[in-house]
Order: C-alpha cells, then structure tokens, then sequence
C-alpha cells in the first residue's frame, strides 16, 4: 500500500514537473524532440529516484525484521532465563524446606532424648522419705519395693508379706527402711505364727534403732511370742524391761496390765 502510495506520489511530481517545464518559457524554444528528451531525462531521474526509495524501503523492511527477529531472541532468551531462575528458586525453597523439616526433627529429637535423660535422672534421684518419724532418702525401686510389701501386708496375706519383706532385707541390707522392714515382717510372722522368726525381727529392729518410736511396740511383741511359746519367765524378763526402758509409752502401759496378768 506504501509502494502504491508512493509511485501516485511519483506520477503527481512527475506530471508536476512536466507541466511545470511545458509552462516554462524556456521549453517554449525547444523542438519536440528535444522537449520530449527532456521528459524522458526527468522521467528517468523521477524512476530511478522511485527505485532508491523502494530500495531504502525495502532495506529499511528488512531491518525491521532482522530487528524484530532479535527482539524476539531476546526475548525468548529473558523467558528461558526468568524458567531457569523459577526452578533454581523452586528447588532452593524444596532445599530449604527439606532443611527446616530436618532441623524440626532434629530438635525434636533433641528434646525427646533430654526428656529421656532427664527421665532417666529423676528415676536415679534418692528421694526423702518419713518412716515412724524419721526422714531419710531412698533410691525409687527401694521405695517402690517397700511399699509393694506393706500393701501386701496390708491385704492380710501375711505369709506372702513375710516371704516379700524378708526379700527386700536380702537385696537392700543398708536401707534405711531394714528396722521398719523387720517390724513389719515380725508382725507378719507372728500372724503365721512362727514366733521365733518373729522374735528375731523385732530384736534386729531393737538392735539397729533404739530410738524408734516402733522400739516399745517391738518389745511388747517379744513378749507377745514369749507367751505363745508358753515361756513365761523370759515374758515376765521382757515386759519389766520395757515398763523400764520407755515408762511413758502405750507399750508400757500394756505391759503393766500383762505383767499383772501372769502374776
């Protein structure tokens, strides 16, 4: 349509022209050969004017392509760059969100192991204990074993209450629960009426505390067995010990109404 446009435009300047020269006066002394020599230099001059521009034109086109080309290369080469740095984005964020999940779980495991330790430490820490008024401390499974055994005492199963208390002497014979323990297994024994043994128990809690508020109470028991084992001399011995020992205790205090008993 440009080129269209163009050779109208070319045909108008030439006519133009052409006029202009038949209205000049100096073609009014020219012959018509050489009027018509002169159209056809001018007309040669318009031509080869219209081929220049048709060429810049054309020229001008290709350049126009060759620069839409590398545009569009360009281009294509921005988008296959933008692809590459959306992937390397995508698998940095994978990287690092595989990185956040390891740390988390490290963490986690972290915490779970000091909570193990930490468990493990406190089931390690003596703990303080009061037994008959006295506080000492004690390792868990010591506690732990002790107390099975009075509940069972509890229960009124004394023969399994003896048999268990007599286990825990054997494995803890330092504890600070023995003078309790041989109370109670004396107590136990005396219930199955093995007397003896029971007598051996309340003498070894005697021998190790003294002091024990149990003591007057372990005395009296003695003398209980004493007198099922149909001894009274040595009951009689036992219950004037104790009226002297602890005078002030409710042991002694059954004691004198004992003693008055086998008089």
């Amino acid at each position: 349509m440009y080129q269209q446009a163009f050779s109208m435009k070319s045909w108008w300047v030439l006519i133009g022209l052409c006029g202009a020269l038949l209205c000049a006066p100096v073609y009014a002394f020219l012959s018509d050969d050489e009027a018509r020599r002169a159209i056809l230099d001018l007309r040669q001059k318009v031509d080869a004017q219209r081929i220049e521009l048709d060429r810049k034109q054309v020229d001008d086109a290709k350049r126009l392509s060759e620069d839409n080309s590398q545009l569009r290369r360009s281009l294509l080469d921005l988008q296959n760059q933008i692809e590459t740095l959306r992937a390397e984005l995508a698998r940095v964020q994978g990287s690092l969100e595989q990185l956040t999940r390891g740390v988390s779980e490290v963490q986690r495991q972290q915490k779970d192991a000091t909570q193990g330790l930490e468990d493990r430490f406190r089931k390690l820490e003596p703990l303080k204990v009061t037994v008959d008024g006295r506080e000492f401390s004690v390792d868990q499974a010591e506690k732990r074993d002790f107390e099975a055994a009075l509940a069972i005492f509890r229960s009124g199963d004394f023969s399994s209450a003896s048999n268990v208390f007599g286990d825990f002497l054997r494995r803890y014979p330092q504890s600070s629960y023995a003078p309790a323990a041989h109370f109670w297994q004396g107590n136990s024994r005396y219930a199955t009426k093995e007397y003896k043994e029971a007598v051996q128990n309340f003498r070894s809690l005697i021998s190790l505390m003294p002091n024990s508020p149990r003591a007057p109470e372990a005395v009296l028991s003695i003398a209980n067995c004493q007198i099922e084992l149909k001894d009274m001399k040595a009951a009689r011995k036992t219950l004037e010990d104790l009226i002297q020992a602890y005078p002030q205790s409710e042991a002694a205090a059954a004691a004198k109404e004992r003693l008055s008993r086998l008089k």
